[in-house]
């Protein structure tokens, strides 16, 4: 028993003696290893196999300096500058508008009915032409009612000579009553007759008016001014007063009205304008908002309120004299309420929304400090806000996603002074191009302070890319 725990104990030195002389053979080599490769440390311009190894460096190197010259995320303090853009706070005035769908709708409109009966003879309009009101459009078969006038006129001349006679006969016996050579009841029967004739006559005159109104009717004139629109009858067909389409329609398009529906608590601003006789600016603009079609002011509106829309219709004139305004055409709308005066302006794109509430971000001097405001109105790519801003500082309107209270920003390149009215709203969503561009542009130019921070091989890397190659890597090093 002895002998076999003396054993035991022998075998567990000698396995630990092994594992010893391992471990000092393990930091030898590692000792070695760094020797030689302190021996082989390439001096400064130095060539071979450094060489080799260096050349696949640079783009872990310079993605890692890229990142670093894409300043510090969300602009903290003590991080890179972030690239944006700015534009200045102006004070000028601003329209208060309300912004609608329309349909265009005629001033007037008449459908061209047959008066009388007949074969259509004529027709003396261009479809489409502008017409005058009276304006010969069409010509009924005229002969049937010829005929009639004709034979009105002859029986009007006919009970014309019975009432003269019946006339001279009273005179006659007026004379031979006085005379008493005639009864009186002969003289009452006469005074009678002739008033019975007298009668037939105003009836026959009536009837022959009447021959004549239908006789004008088949010369059929425009009963309004307006456009011309396309026939409903040909030539040889027989068109009656019922006929459902008429001839044609005319529609009365100067001035053209435009209706649309505005909230219900715009309508107290709208009465008190119109009572007070004080004209409502209103510009009709094309699908795109890009082509002012034609302005004009609010007419009326209607007598009710749209209890399902909360919406009240309005109706606005337009004179229309170069008719670009078409019947039933949809058009975008812009009702100007009121003007603020000498109001605190930005551009819309400036204004953000989030947790503070409604902010913008103003950038000083490098720093960046948000202030709340309140958004007053809108105009299209400009609003009028209320807050702690002065007119000439810079608001970031591109590149505000990446900033904070307190950090830092470099302005590069001033947004432009707004889109024009067509624009209307796509200068938000175009305000976000200038910042890759400018960036992208300025390699070669004006060098960028952010461009200090980039190693030199990536700034010739950088020169070597296109433009598109460079707006890449920036958006690439913006997003990371």
């Amino acid at each position: 028993m002895q002998n076999e725990t003396k054993r035991s104990r022998g075998v567990t030195s000698r396995m630990v003696l092994a594992w010893s002389v391992v471990a000092l053979a393990g930091l030898g080599l590692v000792a070695c290893g760094r020797k030689d490769d302190a021996a082989q440390a390439p001096a400064p311009g130095g060539s071979g196999a450094s060489a080799a190894m260096a050349g696949g460096a640079p783009a872990s190197a310079a993605s890692g300096a890229a990142h670093d010259a894409g300043g510090g995320r969300f602009g903290r303090p003590g991080g890179r500058p972030q690239p944006v853009t700015a534009a200045p706070v102006q004070r000028r005035d601003l329209a208060v508008t309300v912004e609608a769908i329309g349909s265009i709708t005629s001033a007037n409109t008449a459908v061209v009915r047959a008066k009388v009966s007949g074969e259509l003879k004529a027709l003396y309009f261009k479809e489409g032409q502008a017409v005058r009101a009276g304006q010969l459009l069409a010509l009924i078969d005229p002969r049937p009612y010829e005929i009639a006038r004709d034979q009105a006129q002859a029986t009007l001349a006919r009970d014309q000579a019975q009432l003269e006679n019946a006339r001279a006969d009273l005179a006659r016996y007026k004379d031979l009553v006085l005379k008493e050579a005639a009864p009186r009841q002969q003289l009452d029967t006469q005074q009678a007759l002739v008033r019975q004739l007298e009668a037939t006559v105003l009836s026959d005159q009536a009837a022959l008016d009447n021959a004549k109104l239908q006789l004008s009717y088949t010369r059929v004139v425009a009963p309004i001014s307006g456009q011309a629109g396309l026939k409903q009858a040909d030539l040889g067909n027989n068109v009656t007063p019922s006929d459902a389409n008429g001839i044609l329609s005319v529609a009365q398009t100067q001035p053209a009205a435009v209706v649309f529906a505005v909230p219900d608590a715009r309508l107290a601003r709208i009465r008190e304008q119109l009572q007070a006789k004080q004209a409502l600016p209103v510009q009709a603009w094309d699908r795109e908002r890009k082509q002012l079609l034609a302005e004009g002011r609010v007419d009326s509106t209607d007598n009710a309120i749209d209890a399902s829309t909360g919406t009240i219709k309005v109706k606005a004139l337009f004179p229309n004299k170069d008719s670009s305004l078409f019947p039933n055409q949809f058009v975008n709308v812009r009702l100007q309420l009121d003007v603020l005066k000498n109001a605190i302006v930005v551009p819309t794109a400036a204004v953000q929304r989030g947790a503070p509430g409604t902010y913008v971000y103003v950038v000083s001097e490098g720093q960046v400090a948000l202030r709340k405001v309140g958004v007053v109105a809108t105009d299209g790519d400009w609003s009028a806000v209320s807050g702690e801003l002065q007119p000439g500082e810079q608001v970031v309107t591109d590149g505000a996603d990446r900033l904070r209270d307190g950090g830092k920003a470099e302005v590069i390149k001033a947004a432009a002074g707004g889109a024009g009215r067509g624009e209307g709203r796509r200068g938000a969503g175009a305000a976000s191009a200038p910042a890759s561009t400018a960036q992208a542009g300025a390699i070669d130019g004006n060098r960028p302070r952010w461009m200090d921070h980039v190693p030199p091989e990536m700034v010739e890397k950088l020169k070597a890319m296109s433009e598109e190659e460079r707006r890449a890597w920036l958006r690439q090093q913006r997003g990371s």
